[in-house]
């Protein structure tokens, strides 16, 4: 950064230790577009809507949401706060590395990677499974072609298509997440109105908010009440808010793109969280009113082409999972912009294999690189949806996704975890934490043991078997049908584990600098003092000042 004045944002990038590489184009607005079309009700609401009504029924969905999109909310909190303090594209990580140091930096970022990688491949195969659904309600050809061959396919191209508009979008990306605000916005308030206004009838108020349903092929006996069912079952189902309600660190990751980050990208974060929760909340509403008949929904497993399907039309039913298959196709790229930049400042720093490649930006200043290393993950830790799996009976078949299931475990556990850690260093920090333009004031001293917890819980939650048959000791058992986020989870952590001291521990630091400090300045942190009207050694270390060129 040779003989340039900063501006207020290049200038806190560089009292962090960075200098400005990637394009600063995007707006506050952009910022929370992109969080928001992640989020992305037309995905999550739709794609895990099956999870919920499962495992509980109409209550894990009326009653549960709102109570889970709380806990998130506050979780959302203390990440605003942080992303203000340090608005840097490895967002959690740096956090992490910044309060905890290199060791807790290192986790970190791996846990957000994996949860990034997984989210980009659930998110990628809902997609295609809502396209085939969309294609099969308005063609009974195409709907007698049905396989999962075909959707993973459909799978493979989404993944492919939006990693095009990743690498050669430019600022169309950021054109497109704006539109992909309004596209849900408008998408979400169409369908409501379609389910309001063309149904013969609804479910009742009393059944939206007390019906219990427990469709899990045999957990807790197949009861909807007793301790097993309220604190194993229904638990369950929460993974349907759980995993809409995530991927807003894209935000932090997109900061060093953003125009006063440490104000537009803390706002950018919580307000994707709350404009999500309230409008997911009033789309699930409008699909439980749908339901004509539960039974029928709940023989079908619990998919929401079920109730469009009993409700309306053909083409009606058809319009409804298009508008949402579009909305899912946004979420997608949003969420494959969100892992490049986390892996791009991940490998900037040294932490991953073959660094260099992923830290490489083309022409555009895109991370292209990065780019296609987190499609081919995606493409591969999702090969186990290739294998068709019936919770129900040869007569009464229930063909479920377990392996879509997992892959959304993983991304909600990676991530959830991921983000714990600052939360917690920042807690243990208390008073020392030197906090940004946006802050909770002294609310932290609640917020953040409120969100660890909540973390923590349903982490485990959501390592557990979905269904009997899943649970080695039991009779039933079989691999098919086994939850692998475990697996997946623990034996990347266990890697890690080894890694770190095995290897990682002798060379990995932390966060690398990547400016060219003035003349007698050693660190960023004389930067950040100076920029505070102080010096590093309690006299005048230098001649620099803020508003001085870096050289």
């Amino acid at each position: 950064m040779a003989d340039v004045h900063l501006t207020d944002d290049e200038r806190k990038l560089a009292e962090l230790g960075y200098k400005q590489e990637l394009n600063r184009s995007w707006s506050g607005f952009s910022n929370f577009a992109i969080s928001f079309s992640i989020i992305s009700i037309l995905a999550g609401c739709f794609t895990t809507f099956g999870q919920a009504w499962n495992n509980g029924g109409p209550i894990a969905i009326s009653i549960g949401w709102p109570i889970i999109a709380a806990f998130i909310l506050i979780i959302g909190f203390c990440m605003s706060e942080l992303v203000s303090a340090y608005p840097t594209s490895g967002g959690i990580y740096w956090w992490a590395a910044k309060l905890g140091g290199a060791k807790a930096g290192y986790y970190t970022g791996w846990l957000n990677l994996i949860g990034l990688l997984a989210v980009d491949a659930s998110v990628a195969y809902g997609c295609a499974t809502f396209f085939d659904l969309s294609f099969s309600t308005m063609s009974e050809s195409w709907a007698a072609g049905y396989s999962l061959q075909r959707v993973f396919w459909m799978f493979l191209v989404v993944l492919f298509l939006t990693a095009m508009v990743n690498i050669f979008g430019g600022h169309l990306l950021a054109m497109l997440n704006n539109i992909s605000v309004w596209w849900h916005v408008a998408g979400a308030a169409i369908i409501i109105a379609i389910l309001v206004f063309l149904p013969e009838k609804h479910m009742s108020v009393a059944d939206v908010f007390s019906m219990r349903v427990n469709n899990s092929g045999g957990l807790a006996g197949g009861e909807t009440s007793g301790w097993s069912f309220w604190f194993y079952v229904l638990p369950l189902g929460f993974l349907l808010t759980q995993y809409t309600i995530t991927g807003f660190d894209a935000s932090a990751h997109l900061s060093e793109e953003t125009h006063d980050a440490a104000d537009g990208a803390a706002k950018g974060i919580w307000r994707s969280i709350f404009y999500s929760a309230v409008g997911g909340w009033v789309l699930l509403l409008a699909f439980l009113f749908a339901v004509q008949d539960a039974d029928a929904v709940t023989a079908g497993g619990g998919g929401v082409a079920v109730i469009f399907n009993q409700a309306l039309s053909s083409g009606w039913a058809g319009t409804v999972l298009l508008i949402a298959s579009i909305g899912q196709f946004f979420c997608t790229t949003a969420c494959m912009t969100s892992t490049s930049r986390m892996l791009f400042a991940f490998s900037r720093d040294g932490a991953v294999p073959f660094a260099s490649k992923w830290a490489t930006l083309n022409a555009s200043k895109v991370p292209a690189n990065a780019v296609i290393i987190s499609s081919v993950i995606a493409a591969l830790i999702t090969v186990p949806a290739l294998v068709e799996v019936n919770i129900g009976t040869d007569e009464a078949p229930i063909i479920v996704p377990t392996a879509f299931y997992a892959v959304v475990s993983v991304g909600v556990i990676g991530l959830y975890t991921a983000f714990a850690v600052p939360i917690y260093l920042r807690w243990r920090a208390g008073d020392s934490f030197k906090q940004g333009s946006w802050n909770l004031g002294n609310k932290w001293r609640w917020m953040a043991p409120v969100a660890v917890a909540e973390i923590a819980i349903i982490s485990i939650y959501f390592i557990l078997p979905f269904t009997p048959a899943a649970n080695p000791f039991n009779e039933n058992f079989e691999w098919k049908f086994v939850n692998y986020a475990p697996i997946l989870t623990g034996g990347t952590l266990l890697a890690l584990w080894i890694g770190w001291h095995l290897s990682a521990k002798k060379w990995f630091t932390g966060p690398k600098m990547t400016i060219d400090l003035p003349e007698g300045v050693t660190s960023a942190e004389e930067i950040e003092l100076e920029h505070h009207g102080k010096t590093a050694h309690g006299g005048t270390t230098h001649d620099w000042k803020p508003g001085d060129p870096l050289s």
